[in-house]
């Protein structure tokens, strides 16, 4: 029973690694998608006014082609907050903070394997201060995750053209706030002296996710609303 809880750990941290290298390879796409629309929206800017009596099809194929990487820019950038989303729900909820080989250990308990069987307990031995910060501030950081997916929904329909999504990048670097301060309480807090055991998975998704919601504040500061 043991040796096959151990084979599961295994390939749930192969998973881990497979998701890191998927969401790295996602955030420099969109990164450089974003970079690309910001200079193609100033090249067509400076086509339709340097050559507004020359050469149409240039200019109509030039803002077709914008309008295209526009809209997978977008896309990339909702399908890489719903990953991040995905990745602070697992790391929040999953039971893979702190491991050895017969305790795996959550935000909100642990199981135990002991004569056969998993054991469900409470954290009794956790600095219960420390432990409610952790905990609230996991919940904030998904919370205002999924809350900053919904305003930029929004504000693609309703934010003037031409203005930035300040309010989105705000309520992300919430979230990227929340899960550091998570992280880092727990890291300093509640296993610095352990020497049996180590971090797992989720622990790892939790920093993972604190990075990728640094990026996407900074790509929703960044970001402008075009006019054309």
């Amino acid at each position: 029973m043991g040796g096959a809880w151990l084979e599961e750990r295994e390939g749930k941290q192969g998973g881990v690694c497979v998701c890191v290298c998927v969401c790295v390879c996602v955030c420099v796409c969109v990164c450089v998608c974003a970079v690309c629309c910001e200079f193609k929206a100033g090249w067509v800017y400076s086509v339709s006014h340097s050559q507004k009596n020359s050469r149409p099809c240039v200019k109509v194929l030039s803002v077709i082609s914008f309008h295209k990487a526009t809209m997978l820019m977008l896309a990339g950038i909702v399908v890489l907050h719903i990953t991040t989303i995905i990745l602070l729900l697992v790391a929040t909820i999953d039971n893979a903070w702190w491991i050895t080989d017969t305790v795996s250990t959550d935000l909100w308990g642990k199981w135990e394997f002991a004569n056969s069987v998993w054991h469900y307990t409470n954290l009794k031995n956790y600095p219960e201060d420390y432990l409610q910060a952790i905990q609230a501030t996991s919940v904030l950081a998904c919370v205002f995750a999924i809350l900053a997916l919904f305003v930029f929904v929004a504000q693609l329909f309703t934010l003037p053209k031409g203005q930035r999504f300040t309010f989105t990048g705000i309520l992300q670097f919430i979230a990227c706030l929340c899960i550091m301060i998570a992280a880092s309480i727990y890291t300093a807090e509640l296993h610095a002296n352990d020497t049996e055991g180590g971090y797992g998975h989720s622990y790892v998704l939790a920093w993972i996710s604190f990075v990728l919601t640094f990026i996407l504040a900074i790509t929703y500061l960044v970001l402008r609303k075009k006019s054309e």
